[in-house]
């Protein structure tokens, strides 16, 4: 089995040969057509002065009009012109002192053609020990028809054309040797830029993301190839990036609460201890499962980075949705004194996850709760747009700082309120939701209210 270079050469070859070919033929028709015709040309010349001469004379003077020996001018021209003149039944009536006592073909088909007025080219390759190019012309006499014919050695002719065909040989031959070594040149160097391209890129792994491939230089297909696997490149070590980020600031997050809740358990067994302090030890130790079940779901972050999440979308009630979220976490908003309120006036479908959403929602509503004050209700309003299902969730808390907008959504990001350390968190809550709603194709606004609070708004697309 051919290799792919070598198939590439082999059909590069095939087309040189092809195209050298080609070129070569049409050149040597072309030049074949073009010495013939200059031939004719010459017959035809000769042909129609004899026949204007023969016309002014009578049928009983037709002769051939040649100077006579002697009397004409030196001339280096070659007299290979051979004339005939023959009546209407074939009969030589005339003929050139060169052509002696022979006699060119007239044949009946001829005599038909000459009685119709038509002048007839002919080739005969054998006649009088030379091919020769014949023209017929009719010419009329007095009323009677005579026919003059004028033959040309052919000799000259194919003598050029086999000096040009070994000229064209020569010159496709060469040209043939040219293009297939510009051609393998070409190919090599093609074939060695895709080779060295193939091992810079071997040489990239998970350790050195950060390098690129070098750019041939070139705005074409290799260049395209290879800005796109530069672009490629970029996104993995995005990915893996993140990945590591993820990794590492995960782990530091679940070792804090695992830390506290094996000391709280260890000083729980240490000795005996009234019911009361044995509740408030599984309170605390509640609390810091409750933190480790968050982040544990919030690796639905990295499963949708690999395209390893796949929530396939749904119609959802976004009222039915807010109503499982509320009552979900009412408990969590009542230990705070806070109170959800929720508001859909009319039957709002979604096209989305329905875990991914109530997620999503959990999530806002949670933040809301421990950003409220006490004896303060968090609004949850569903409506709609002319494109988009929206369900907001409103507070009545601090707000968020300015500086805190650009960078609400990034992972691990914790506001000015949550580093002060009066709020539990990981950071994760609203990457999550940012993540899950552009995973599909819907988007979330946030904006400080007028008073004091926050309005996060969900914008989900309309289901048919």
């Amino acid at each position: 089995m051919l290799g792919f270079r070598q198939r590439m050469l082999l059909v590069h070859l095939v087309a040189v040969v092809v195209i050298v070919t080609c070129a070569a033929a049409a050149g040597w028709w072309l030049l074949s057509q073009s010495v013939r015709g200059q031939l004719d040309a010459a017959l035809l010349a000769l042909a129609e002065t004899e026949s204007g001469l023969l016309a002014e004379n009578h049928a009983d003077a037709i002769r051939v009009h040649e100077p006579a020996a002697g009397s004409a001018p030196p001339s280096l021209v070659r007299l290979d012109r051979l004339v005939q003149i023959v009546d209407a039944r074939g009969d030589v009536v005339a003929r050139s002192n060169n052509l002696g006592v022979a006699q060119l073909p007239v044949s009946p088909a001829l005599l038909a053609q000459m009685a119709q007025g038509q002048t007839v080219f002919q080739t005969f390759p054998h006649v009088i020990e030379e091919p020769l190019r014949i023209v017929s012309t009719p010419v009329t006499v007095d009323g009677k028809l005579f026919a003059v014919q004028v033959a040309g050695s052919l000799d000259d002719v194919n003598h050029i054309l086999q000096s040009a065909a070994l000229l064209f040989g020569g010159l496709a031959a060469a040209l043939l040797v040219a293009l297939s070594v510009a051609g393998t040149v070409l190919t090599r160097t093609l074939f060695g830029t895709v080779e060295r391209v193939a091992a810079q890129a071997r040489r990239i792994g998970d350790a050195n993301l950060s390098e690129r491939l070098a750019h041939p230089g070139t705005d074409d297909e290799l260049g395209h190839l290879v800005e796109t696997l530069n672009s490629m490149l970029a996104r993995l070590e995005h990915a893996f990036a993140l990945q590591r980020s993820f990794t590492a600031n995960a782990s530091h997050e679940i070792r804090s609460p695992l830390s506290r809740l094996r000391t709280e358990i260890e000083l729980a067994l240490r000795r005996p201890r009234e019911a009361q302090a044995y509740v408030e030890t599984l309170h605390s130790c509640l609390d810091e499962v409750e933190r480790l079940t968050s982040i544990v779901e919030e690796l639905l972050l990295a499963r949708l980075d690999a395209g390893q999440e796949t929530i396939a979308a749904e119609t959802v009630s976004l009222a039915e949705l807010a109503q499982d979220c509320a009552e979900r976490l009412r408990p969590a908003a009542g230990g705070r004194q806070v109170e959800i309120r929720v508001s859909a006036p009319a039957a709002v479908l979604a096209k989305v996850g329905h875990r991914a959403a109530a997620l999503v929602l959990d999530n806002l509503i949670d933040n809301a709760i421990k950003f409220s004050p006490p004896h303060t209700a968090i609004r949850v309003e569903v409506g709609k747009t002319a494109e988009l299902a929206t369900v907001t969730v409103a507070d009545s808390g601090p707000g968020i700082v300015e500086s805190d907008m650009p960078h609400l959504f990034d992972r691990f990001y914790r506001g000015s309120a949550s580093q002060s350390g009066e709020i539990a968190g990981a950071g994760l809550g609203l990457a999550i939701a940012k993540t899950v709603m552009d995973f599909y194709g819907a988007r979330i606004d946030v904006a400080n209210l007028d008073g004091h609070g926050a309005a996060f708004t969900l914008g989900f697309p309309l289901a048919d």
